[in-house]
């Protein structure tokens, strides 16, 4: 059944972030069976590999023109490579699931503001006050963490780690935004992980012992990555970019810290502090100024 287009707009947003949030579940997840890099580097080598098989059943035409191939790879290698490696990395080191996901809640700021540049991307008044509302709550919620609430319990150096992940996904956010935008969503999602895996599994090869601990739980959490995150989450991510601006795919990573906290909150008993609901609940409403209008609001000349 083919699902109509506006249904599909009206869905997708929120179903994106519910089930990109769940990548920090499966991160926490995870490291209980495996090393993060070497769980990503099989994660993403599967994940390209369903969506080859994935465009030759359903006959998608898979680019093999250079430029094409490399845009692709590249932006794999920034959304999801740079990305979710120093993310795992840095949960597996001590972040806790939830901060991870507010700290990462900080792209929509940089895509927004980064955006007219990139990609001749204007945000109207409403939504620029959405993006610096929605940033001024992930600034509440995260500000006690980091002004010495626990903090000497969470690695200044995983913290670092953890905000290159989320610069890197700014800039593939953009990259794809203004360079891969043509050609079918399940070939380009093919190619990109190709990059993600040229990016992970060198690092999986230097820095660990490339073991996985073969049980039902490694299986479980690496079929939701591979189904939910990758698969899923990642064409939806797709979609929102070609549909709409930049902006405001991106402002729905504030969304994420909600869904994350409640699902650390009931699987590893990670409560939030007062400011992080605070905080949320203010990101909420960001979101919602900066995705009220259904249509963009234009370019620049």
């Amino acid at each position: 059944m083919i699902i109509p287009s506006q249904s599909l707009d009206r869905v997708a947003p929120l179903l994106f972030a519910f089930l990109w949030s769940t990548g920090w579940i499966a991160a926490k997840y995870s490291s209980f069976y495996a090393e993060p890099l070497s769980f990503l580097s099989v994660r993403f080598a599967l994940a390209a590999i369903l969506f080859f098989v994935i465009c030759l059943i359903a006959k998608v035409p898979i680019p093999t023109d250079r430029a094409t191939v490399l845009r692709s790879v590249f932006s794999g290698a920034l959304m999801h490579g740079l990305y979710l490696a120093p993310l795992w990395w840095a949960i597996a080191h001590g972040v806790p699931a939830s901060l991870s996901a507010i700290i990462a809640a900080t792209q929509p700021l940089l895509t927004a503001l980064a955006a007219p540049m990139m990609v001749n991307e204007r945000l109207s008044t409403v939504q620029l006050l959405g993006i610096l509302i929605g940033f001024c709550g992930v600034a509440l919620a995260v500000f006690p963490k980091l002004g010495g609430q626990n903090i000497e319990t969470v690695p200044f150096f995983a913290l670092f780690i953890n905000c290159i992940g989320m610069i890197s996904v700014t800039a593939g956010t953009l990259f794809q935004k203004r360079y891969v935008i043509s050609g079918d969503y399940r070939a380009m999602a093919a190619w990109q992980f190709v990059g993600a895996v040229l990016v992970t599994a060198p690092l999986a090869f230097a820095l660990e012992s490339m073991t996985l601990t073969l049980s039902f739980g490694l299986v479980a959490v690496m079929s939701w990555s591979i189904f939910g995150n990758s698969v899923i989450s990642i064409l939806l991510l797709l979609y929102l970019l070609r549909h709409g601006q930049a902006s405001r795919a991106a402002s729905l990573i504030y969304l994420v810290p909600p869904f994350a906290a409640i699902q650390a909150l009931a699987l590893f008993g990670e409560w939030p502090t007062l400011y992080m609901i605070i905080g949320m609940v203010i990101a909420a409403v960001g979101v919602y100024l900066v995705n009220r209008r259904p249509t963009a609001v234009g370019k620049i000349n």
